[in-house]
């Protein structure tokens, strides 16, 4: 079984497809909140704005989105799809599992470095989540363990190395708080995150050849 289908029987049920119509209607959305968050951070991403810009009723929005944190945490996890998918057509060259998923990790840090207001709304809104933004708060964790385990080329991570990959996310999270709020250089960031993903190493099941 895939790894994401793996973890996603691990979550919550899930919710049942949407229609063609109804996922375009999703992505103007998301690429709406996306737009404004660009340009103006967490308080330029207001509901009536985005369903203007993404030709929605206010009300259609606030069904798919019961509120801008809720919003915003898909936005993310939608940001990091698409990173997963340009991962995926160009990977890491890294000669160690531990390079490999600190390269990721950089790579996908330097593109949020670019949209730097998008990149503080986003956190911010994880920061703010609370348990009714649950599910999409899991889905971003979901994506982000994917886009680790794909990087050290693990499809069926044992329990110590899921561990060490919830590590690596809580530190890479962390850093970008710390980035965004000036309290570190890209250079202390990059340190951090080559000394955590040394713990794939730690964990990695003993050679039986």
């Amino acid at each position: 079984m895939p790894v994401e289908a793996k973890l996603e029987a691990t979550g919550r049920p899930a919710s049942p497809p949407l229609t063609e119509r109804q996922e375009a209607r999703r992505r103007r959305i998301l690429h709406a909140c996306a737009q404004l968050a660009s340009r103006g951070g967490f308080d330029a991403v207001q509901m009536r704005e985005v369903a203007e810009s993404s030709q929605v009723a206010l009300g259609t929005l606030y069904r798919y989105f019961p509120s801008k944190v809720h919003l915003l945490v898909a936005t993310m996890q939608d940001q990091l799809e698409h990173m997963h998918g340009t991962l995926r057509k160009k990977p890491p060259q890294g000669e160690t599992a531990a390079e490999r998923v600190a390269e990721t990790l950089m790579r996908a840090f330097r593109a949020l470095q670019r949209e730097p207001h998008l990149a503080d709304a986003m956190v911010r809104a994880l920061t703010f989540a609370d348990r009714s933004v649950s599910p999409e708060v899991d889905q971003v964790s979901r994506q982000t363990t994917v886009i680790i385990l794909d990087a050290m080329g693990q499809d069926d991570p044992t329990p110590e190395q899921l561990s060490a990959v919830r590590v690596i996310e809580h530190t890479w999270h962390s850093a970008l708080i710390t980035w965004l709020s000036g309290r570190a250089s890209i250079a202390q960031v990059k340190i951090d995150i080559e000394t955590v993903c040394r713990l794939i190493d730690l964990t990695a099941p003993p050679n039986k050849s």
